[in-house]
């Protein structure tokens, strides 16, 4: 089977080193890439929001599946223009996608399906946005309504840097994205990660993970797109994890099918677990990033055979051979990120650290000048470890990190510090 992977992160490293694994697999592609992936698969040049060229790329190579990584792709209706030529692919339709794209439309979805989740109202002019913030008070949590690269959630504590970020999405901070704010309860309690593949009528959960969003020890400093995760999440035990597929999962997807707009894909919901019961923070379209990279880790080759049964419709006998182990990854980032950095700084000493089953060095942001590798984003690097405890997966991945030789290079020293 030839297969296109369509993103150039460190997600995409992941799904790449997943389905490569698969003996369904003969030719890998991945667009755009980066030099991790380039190490295992072949790369193009191709500008995956195009429906038109990725369409008229997987047919000119004779490609039988199509795995779409990031959300951008999907909102742009990637997915619609490969059914229509009846190419298999793994990702929701762009009105599917809303479920991310829009995060009104999926309180709304959440509302009419009786899905708990925090209270809200959706705006777009500030003075009625600021009325309204300043009625309920901090701490409140304030969301560009569109995609914005995982950037445009703020979480105020106080009464000034919410209605900072008011005026910063409807001001154009976050562009498009920013033509309407939706403002949150604030709601306490432990967040996790959930993810569910779903092929249009069934769903299978596929595992869970716990994210760290903020960028420096102590969840101190500024959201960024995710600084490490670990996998499983001990926060979603078995009775939860029940919970969220009769009193989330089930019920978005039934309002979905209702609505004409059938779900396949995989759905990501992050949750607030407090007293024993779950609620909805928001959706994704896709796998989480860092989370992706623990669940491949842990997964391996079976991944793409539960990837192709949603992409068909053949979820209902599929399952998961779950190992009773945890993985976890630690990112790495250039300084200054999530705020202005800067690209091209040297990455040495990968080369030192094996690549096996039990750990290996995903690539996010990064590019070849010659022999020499560079940093060329905000998170570049990965570093993911597998054991038989959470605290052997940890001991591993940070031996990774701390072999790295990038003194532009920073990484958070607590992943994994709550579970433990």
């Amino acid at each position: 089977m030839n297969i296109l992977i369509l993103g150039g992160g460190g997600r995409e490293h992941a799904l790449a080193w997943a389905v490569q694994q698969n003996p369904k697999c003969d030719r890998l592609i991945v667009a755009p890439g980066n030099a991790g992936i380039a190490e295992i698969a072949e790369c193009a040049d191709l500008d995956i929001l195009d429906p038109g060229q990725v369409a008229t790329f997987a047919e000119e190579n004779a490609v039988d599946f199509v795995l779409i990584g990031p959300e951008a792709p999907l909102a742009a209706g990637v997915a619609d223009r490969l059914r229509e030529l009846d190419i298999a692919v793994f990702g929701p339709s762009a009105a599917a996608a809303q479920l991310e794209a829009s995060k009104a439309f999926t309180k709304e979805v959440c509302e009419v399906a009786g899905v708990p989740q925090a209270g809200w109202a959706r705006f777009s002019d500030a003075a009625s946005a600021r009325s309204y913030v300043r009625i309920k008070g901090a701490p409140i949590v304030i969301k560009a309504d569109g995609l914005a690269a995982g950037k445009g959630v703020i979480v105020a504590m106080d009464l000034d840097t919410a209605l900072a970020a008011v005026d910063d999405i409807l001001g154009g901070a976050f562009g498009d994205a920013g033509a309407e704010v939706v403002i949150e309860e604030f709601m306490t309690g432990e967040e996790a990660s959930f993810f569910v593949l779903c092929d249009g009528l069934d769903a299978l959960p596929i595992g869970t993970a716990q994210d760290h969003k903020r960028a420096f020890d102590g969840d101190q400093g500024p959201n960024t797109g995710g600084m490490g995760a670990y996998s499983p999440a001990p926060v979603l035990s078995p009775a939860i994890q029940d919970q969220v597929m009769a009193e989330i999962i089930r019920p978005t997807l039934a309002e979905m099918a209702r609505r004409g707009t059938p779900y396949q894909g995989v759905l990501y919901a992050g949750l607030m677990i407090r007293d024993g019961r779950a609620r909805l923070i928001e959706y994704n379209a896709r796998f989480g990033d860092p989370e992706c990279q623990a669940l491949m880790l842990r997964l391996g080759a079976q991944a793409f055979d539960l990837i192709e049964a949603a992409a068909r419709g053949r979820l209902s006998g599929a399952r998961v051979n779950w190992a009773d182990d945890h993985a976890m990854t630690v990112v790495m980032a250039t300084r200054g990120y999530p705020g202005a950095y800067e690209k091209g700084s040297e990455i040495k000493g990968l080369e030192a650290i094996p690549a096996d089953s039990s750990q290996i060095v995903f690539h996010a942001g990064t590019r070849r000048d010659g022999a020499r590798l560079l940093a060329n984003g905000g998170r570049v690097l990965n570093l993911t470890a597998r054991g038989a405890t959470l605290a052997e997966a940890r001991e591993r991945a940070y031996a990774m990190a701390e072999a790295v030789d990038w003194p532009q290079g920073f990484y958070r020293r607590d992943i994994g510090a709550r579970a433990l």
